[in-house]
């Protein structure tokens, strides 16, 4: 069931009993399967494929939503599979639920309404994000873990299966438990994004001195700031602490 008032890219495929709302937009190339809800103001990018049973721009699971307009937007070349939701925005929280480019969002996760995520982001199974979370590039959300509402994950970071988390995650670290811990710089990770040896041991020490020191997390940045050269992801991770609202987990 298509509205005709939804606005159709060229070469989409809409599959058996989906339902396309009114005001939907679909980008050019994008492939919805059999029995899902594309509802609300809706844009879907260029090359997004969803999966069979996904629920898009529904409104979102909020109290004090009242029906007022806002909006969901998802980027191109999205991966979202099975029974997946992603909810759309509420006027109190900025009005828009969006992922980047190229995100994988795997079975049975959930985006809740006015998060943001950045490209190639990583959801696994069941992956749970409460409201206003903000996940930034490249960042990895393990299966049947959960994020607390206003929290954000860092560039890069891994958290691991099962998490909870209740506070930022830090950029290019590895965040595990309930409640999570940090277990330090990923290693792997930044390794496989090509990062040179310079800037991998600059991280390193930074985490040593934020996680394996007796300092706080003020003295922690300030012996930073003293010790290490400046790199990119070094000065990247320190304005990520500064601008915690939440605090960092750790």
């Amino acid at each position: 069931m298509v509205s005709s008032h939804a606005r159709i890219g060229s070469g989409c495929y809409i599959g058996p009993y989906v339902i396309v709302g009114d005001e939907v937009t679909l980008g050019d190339r994008v492939r919805i399967d059999a029995h899902c809800v594309v509802d609300g103001r809706t844009r879907i990018g260029d090359e997004t494929h969803i999966f069979p049973f996904v629920s898009v721009g529904l409104p979102p699971q909020d109290l004090k939503f009242a029906g007022e307009p806002t909006e969901t937007e998802i980027g191109r070349r999205n991966r979202i599979r099975e029974f997946v939701t992603i909810h759309r925005g509420t006027a109190g929280g900025g009005g828009l639920t969006k992922t980047g480019d190229d995100c994988f969002i795997m079975a049975q996760a959930h985006i809740a309404h006015d998060c943001q995520l950045g490209n190639n982001v990583i959801m696994a199974n069941a992956a749970t994000l409460a409201g206003h979370v903000e996940v930034a590039d490249g960042a990895n959300i393990g299966a049947y873990s959960g994020v607390h509402q206003f929290c954000r994950v860092g560039r890069e970071a891994y958290v691991g299966g099962y998490s909870v988390v209740v506070k930022d995650a830090l950029p290019f670290a590895l965040t595990v438990g309930n409640h999570a811990r940090c277990y330090g710089l990923n290693k792997v990770g930044v390794r496989r994004r090509g990062y040179s040896k310079e800037a991998i041991a600059a991280l390193h020490h930074a985490f040593h001195l934020l996680l394996s020191s007796k300092l706080n997390t003020t003295q922690a940045l300030d012996r930073i700031r003293a010790e290490i050269e400046s790199t990119a992801q070094v000065d990247e991770l320190v304005h990520f602490i500064e601008t915690s609202k939440r605090g960092v987990v750790k």
